[in-house]
């Protein structure tokens, strides 16, 4: 697969998890307004300050989206507090798109 291919399926998982994060957020009473843009380098913690609990409700919507070929657990059972605490939405986007590539 081409570095052109990586690149797009990246954009494209990036907006369908900004979408997903959004809808979380907004659970929480956030207006997408207040919601400042999410990319590559957004946190997880500091950034969208979501808690362990709001990754669980995370987990559940990338299921429903991808089904069992993201499995989003086994990608935050290889972490330490410290790395979940310092997960950027960038290393989430290229983790489903290697999960994605190996199932296709």
């Amino acid at each position: 697969m081409s570095i052109e291919t990586t690149a797009a399926n990246e954009v494209t998982v990036l907006a369908q998890l900004g979408e997903m994060l959004r809808e979380l957020l907004e659970e929480y009473g956030l207006d997408g307004e207040d919601i400042a843009e999410i990319t590559m380098e957004t946190t997880f913690h500091d950034d969208l300050e979501l808690e362990s609990v709001d990754l669980v409700a995370l987990s559940g919507q990338l299921r429903e989206h991808y089904g069992d070929r993201v499995n989003f657990a086994t990608f935050i059972a290889e972490r330490d507090l410290e790395e979940i605490i310092a997960l950027t939405v960038g290393e989430l986007v290229r983790y489903i798109v290697a999960s994605l590539r190996a199932t296709a």
